[in-house]
């Protein structure tokens, strides 16, 4: 049987059971082994397992029903125990019910004791305390409070309920026998008052919350409850302004002004709603004065701490993009020196010091910018709001000269300044623009500033003095760049200038007297390709570096220095008849180059520069002719001879006494 009891382990598989139990017969396994198959054998086994397992059966039989009875029996006794706990349960709910009868028999009988009891002592204490006023009466009367409870702080709840009782008889006395003694109670009546509504708003500043409690339940039989209730809304106000302000004040000065103006806002926004409640006829004094009380220590105080801000956060904000770059901030100089470069350099076009490469670095960052606009934005709104009316335009001229000192002077006017200072010699070969790209940067800059200019300061100002002296600032700031920013124009254009003359160093002589005039092929030579390409670029660059008129006016002085680069280069040729040719040809490449600068008068200068070399071509006996054309006809005489100069059958065809 322990045998069998191994072949039903869990979990069981009948398959596998005969499978297990033919394996472990001798000679009964499915594909032999040591012993050969015996099929009686194995018949034998199973016949004999058969026995053994109806045994086990039988077994497992008798022990479930001596389970089944012993758990019969079990439910039996159970139910007899649950009957015996029911009966004990309704005798003590029985004996609860009495003792609840019995309960509320004596309770009756206590409260109808009671209100016996109260019906015999209530006159009693009545009278008690009654003798107890007369006697504290009597003191009012002889005008000398002898009772401790009079002049002991600690009392002074006993006090209060003593004085508001005889404040109260006394206003039922007649005035002209008691009109002393009433005087008397009335004063100690309203110094009572006073005293209390003191411990009231000092318990309320130490935060003593049971003895405002106690305290105002005093007070609440007395005429000044009313006053107990203003001043703890009144410290309320003051402790809540105070605990966000007064942390921050000294610690971080940003977030002192953010709380400040959020504080103030909300309380006028409250004021202004408390307006349309009845609060007498002066309300709008009223409710200002009480703000003022809450705020003035920290308004008086606003401007100075604004403008401290502002100038440390400027300064930061001016620092850090400046360490971002790894730049180290240039002296730019100042005084009379200073100023008589700034002379030299407008008047002669001169670079006053050594060149300085920035790597084509403007040194001007939109996003400083924009930090520094924001930062004078919030400047302005809360000076809007927390500044005095007649402060208020001062104070907005004062925030505005700050946001000059920082935008205009320090980030500006630096970078032209190192922009002018980059700029290269005109004669520097191969050199790199870049301050087209601070003009352009700049006066993206500008156009912000202006914008807030006209947004965020006008309407603070608009109506006072301080207009003038704002319009007279911004214009002083304008034509100080409007200066600088034409000094490195001007300059710039001779940078590109003195590129093209470089370019123009290319040419040979022999661009214009070929050996072999059969040979040549008409077309532009290759110094007039490399200089067209190169103006090309220069007025692009200028087109995105500019805005309006401006571009106009630069282009037109651009090409007019164009124009009279070319001319002076090309009278430093002598030109044979296809040599001319050649000429005309780089001259009209020339006029398809002015042709993007959309400038008629450019265009004009180069028509006129075409018609100028075909004198180098002409036939002799055309040159009157030519001269007198629309085009030449009102040029300078010697202008037309300097070309026909130029021309190497000068001599032998005696051309000059064409011009005689």
């Amino acid at each position: 049987m322990a045998t069998t009891a191994q072949l039903f382990e869990e979990p069981f598989d009948a398959d596998e059971y005969i499978e297990r139990l033919a394996w472990r017969t001798p000679g009964g396994g499915s594909k032999g082994g040591a012993e050969a198959f015996d099929p009686k054998r194995l018949l034998d086994e199973f016949k004999c397992h058969i026995e053994e397992l109806k045994q086990l059966d039988e077994k497992i039989q008798r022990k479930v029903e001596k389970l089944e009875h012993q758990c019969h029996r079990e439910a039996k006794e159970f139910a007899h125990k649950v009957q015996d706990l029911q009966r004990s349960n309704q005798v003590a709910f029985q004996h609860f019910q009495e003792l609840d009868e019995h309960i509320s028999y004596v309770a009756t009988k206590v409260c109808h004791l009671g209100d016996q009891l109260e019906g015999v002592n209530t006159p009693r204490q009545r009278a008690v305390e009654a003798q107890r006023l007369m006697t504290y009466f009597n003191e009012f009367l002889d005008g000398d409070l002898r009772s401790d409870v009079f002049h002991n702080p600690d009392k002074i709840k006993e006090a209060a309920d003593i004085i508001q009782k005889l404040h109260l008889i006394a206003q039922e006395l007649p005035f002209d026998r008691f009109a002393d003694v009433k005087a008397k109670i009335a004063s100690k009546y309203h110094d009572l008052e006073r005293q209390l509504i003191q411990e009231f708003t000092a318990a309320q500043r130490r935060g003593e919350i049971g003895r405002m409690r106690e305290v105002a339940a005093v007070l609440l039989h007395f005429k000044g409850y009313a006053h107990c209730v203003d001043v703890y809304i009144k410290q309320c106000q003051e402790a809540h302004v105070r605990e966000k302000l007064d942390e921050t004040r000294h610690s971080d000065v940003e977030q002192y002004l953010k709380n400040l103006y959020d504080l103030y806002t909300r309380t006028t926004a409250l004021a202004t709603k408390l307006t349309e409640f009845n609060l007498g006829s002066d309300k709008h004094t009223f409710l200002s004065k009480l703000i003022k009380n809450i705020f003035s220590s920290y308004l008086e105080s606003y401007i100075n701490m604004e403008r401290e801000y502002l100038r440390t956060r400027g300064a930061m904000i001016l620092q850090r993009y400046y360490d971002s770059k790894n730049h180290q901030k240039r002296s730019l100089g100042s005084g009379s020196i200073q100023e008589l470069k700034e002379r030299i350099r407008q008047r002669t076009n001169l670079s006053l010091g050594p060149s300085i490469d920035t790597h084509g670095e403007t040194f001007l960052s939109p996003e400083l910018v924009v930090n520094l606009l924001q930062e004078t934005r919030h400047a302005f709104e809360r000076c809007h709001k927390l500044s005095d009316p007649s402060d208020l335009p001062k104070n907005a001229f004062s925030i505005f000269l700050l946001l000059v000192e920082h935008l205009c002077v320090e980030h500006i006017d630096y970078a032209l300044e190192i922009g002018l200072a980059a700029i290269p010699s005109s004669d520097a070969k191969n050199a790199n623009l870049y301050f087209l790209d601070v003009v352009q940067q700049a006066n993206s800059i500008f156009h912000l500033f202006d914008k807030q200019f006209n947004d965020q300061l006008m309407p603070l100002i608009s109506s006072s003095p301080k207009l003038a002296e704002c319009l007279h600032k911004k214009k002083e700031v304008i034509e100080q760049m409007e200066v600088k920013l034409d000094t490195g124009i001007d300059r710039t254009l001779n940078c590109m200038v003195g590129q093209m003359k470089h370019i123009l160093t290319e040419q040979k002589k022999t661009d214009f007297r070929p050996e072999d005039e059969n040979n040549v092929m008409i077309q532009y030579t290759t110094a007039c390709s490399k200089v067209c390409g190169y103006v090309s670029k220069q007025v692009e660059h200028v087109r995105k570096s500019m805005d309006g008129k401006n571009v106009d006016t630069v282009l037109a002085e651009l090409g007019v220095r164009f124009h009279r680069l070319i001319h002076e280069h090309l009278q430093q040729f002598s030109y044979t008849s296809m040599g001319g040719m050649l000429a005309i040809c780089d001259v009209a490449e020339y006029r398809r180059c002015a042709k993007d600068f959309r400038v008629p008068l450019v265009l004009q200068l180069f028509d006129t520069l075409h018609s100028l070399c075909n004198l180098l071509v002409v036939a002799p006996d055309n040159l009157k002719q030519v001269c007198s054309g629309e085009q030449l006809t009102n040029l300078d005489r010697n202008l037309l001879h300097a070309f026909v100069q130029l021309r190497v059958d000068y001599r032998s065809a005696r051309l000059g006494r064409h011009f005689s």
